[in-house]
């Protein structure tokens, strides 16, 4: 089944327009810029999403790798 699809109405540069002309055929234009949108999208929801995680790890105490392993270690064998 075929999405849903809206037009819109934006402005591109010249430059990228004269490009995607000579290099897309008319009928498939549509479906490049979409898939571009779509990275750039999928790209700036993992750069807000790394920031956030970046933002609470700066938050949060610094732990040495030893006592992490040793935190598992013991998690570990708490478990048997």
């Amino acid at each position: 089944m075929a999405q849903a699809a809206k037009k819109l109405n934006f402005m591109i540069n010249d430059d990228i327009r004269r490009e995607l002309e000579e290099l897309v055929p008319q009928g498939v234009r549509s479906k490049v810029v979409n898939e571009a949108l779509r990275k750039e999208l999928i790209s700036i929801r993992r750069r807000r999403l790394t920031d956030k995680l970046l933002a609470i790890r700066a938050k949060g105490p610094i732990v040495s790798t030893d006592a992490i392993l040793d935190t598992l270690e013991n998690d570990r064998l708490r478990d048997k």
